[in-house]
């Protein structure tokens, strides 16, 4: 006679987790959310009143339209400061990109007397405060009795964008691994075809990351535009005469596109990043 016994079933539940214990796993994650959102806070403010009726002043909303996206030009100067700002930008980018990228090799393959100076100096401008470049800037030049304008703005700009170049450069051409070099030569490349073919394609990523910054740096500048640029109005240094009359909806619709335009360059080169093989 055999007797089956049932499996004793075990009244035992999962114990839940405390509200203390899950706080502490998610904390990180929380954190993390709620500073992306005070950082994007203001960014989402200019877009969303972007999109408001204009009037005398863009604080209050009034209701929805897309006529301010649709013609960014309507308010007076605003398309002109914006194309000083390209203008300038893209010079002072194109002559500080030169420039930082030789220093960034000379500093980075290099031994010469006063190599360590050089760095010290190159952080100066980066840790001295903007209001002091900019006061120091403006005395130069009227002791040199050069026009205050465009091309203040933008050896200015050159000023402050090299320290970023050379040092966002000089860590690419420091992680090269320089027997990709020495293979070339080994078979025969010469100096020039070995620069071309191997180091440059290596480096552009960080000429191009430098170049970006550079850019973005000198767009964005107003205390030092300020005080150099005379009669020349840029789009930061139109923000700050507007604010006090009352910031144009036609403002808020370039500043919410120049970050559309950044975050479509992030995106890109992710996306690119992702698709090359390893």
């Amino acid at each position: 006679m055999s007797t089956d016994v049932a499996p004793a079933r075990s009244d035992v539940s999962p114990r839940r987790r405390s509200p203390r214990r899950w706080l502490a796993e998610n904390a990180l994650r929380i954190y993390a959310v709620l500073a992306l959102g005070y950082i994007f806070l203001p960014i989402a403010y200019v877009t969303v009143f972007s999109f408001n009726v204009p009037g005398r002043t863009n604080l209050t909303w009034r209701g929805f339209t897309t006529t301010n996206w649709a013609h960014p030009c309507d308010a007076p100067d605003v398309c002109a400061a914006v194309s000083n700002s390209l203008k300038i930008g893209l010079v002072a980018t194109l002559i500080a990109t030169v420039l930082g990228t030789l220093m960034a090799f000379a500093l980075a393959r290099h031994r010469f007397r006063g190599r360590a100076t050089t760095n010290v100096l190159l952080f100066l401008p980066m840790a001295t405060p903007e209001v002091v470049l900019a006061a120091s800037l403006l005395t130069l030049f009227l002791n040199l009795r050069l026009p205050l304008g465009y091309w203040t703005i933008v050896a200015a700009h050159v000023m402050f964008c090299i320290s970023f170049v050379v040092v966002t450069v000089k860590a690419r051409v420091a992680s090269l691994d320089p027997r990709l070099e020495q293979a070339a030569r080994d078979l025969y490349a010469g100096e020039f075809e070995t620069f071309r073919r191997i180091t440059l394609p290596l480096v552009a990523p960080g000429i191009a990351g430098a170049a970006l910054l550079s850019f973005s740096l000198s767009f964005d500048d107003f205390i030092i535009t300020n005080f150099v640029s005379g009669d020349v109005t840029t789009f930061p240094k139109f923000v700050y005469v507007s604010a006090q009359r009352g910031i144009p909806a036609q403002a808020y619709v370039i500043g919410a596109a120049a970050f559309f335009v950044s975050l479509l360059i992030v995106l890109t080169g992710e996306a690119l990043r992702r698709r090359r093989p390893e």
